[in-house]
């Protein structure tokens, strides 16, 4: 059986992102920690940061409404202040595809694929690929 790890770290190859993230939610003081995570070299983790608090974050108030977010050019999607703090914390995130995942109508995951340094113009099969990986993701929730 495929597990959340492997889903993570073929979608990172497929796609040649930077780093790709999975945020369940779990019981306990962080809202959707990263608990799998694929890094491309040089591209620093997500576990454990607890900066951004991201229960107000855009991004993901769009994924509470269970739609996902493709962003081309992360810094002209929001003029919010935490969101562009965030870009910089998150280690200059530049693009990104976040697809939520869901199970019998709740949230209970959010898979991110991040593209950090400069804008990327995501393809409708790059955009597929996530969605079909938040789809597995949720057969095996």
């Amino acid at each position: 059986m495929t597990t959340d790890a492997e889903i993570v770290a073929e979608l990172l190859e497929e796609l040649g992102a930077s780093r790709i993230t999975l945020r369940r939610d779990v019981p306990g003081a962080s809202a959707f920690p990263v608990v799998e995570e694929a890094l491309a070299p040089g591209t620093g983790s997500l576990r454990g940061e607890t900066t951004v608090h991201l229960p107000t974050q855009p991004v993901v108030l769009e994924i509470q409404a269970g739609r996902q977010v493709v962003q081309d050019d992360c810094r002209s999607a929001y003029d919010d202040a935490a969101f562009q703090q965030m870009l910089d914390t998150y280690g200059g995130l530049a693009a990104q595809i976040v697809t939520p995942v869901r199970v019998a109508g709740r949230l209970v995951a959010i898979l991110s694929v991040h593209q950090l340094g400069a804008a990327r113009s995501w393809t409708p099969e790059e955009i597929d690929t996530a969605s079909q990986a938040a789809r597995r993701i949720g057969e095996l929730s």
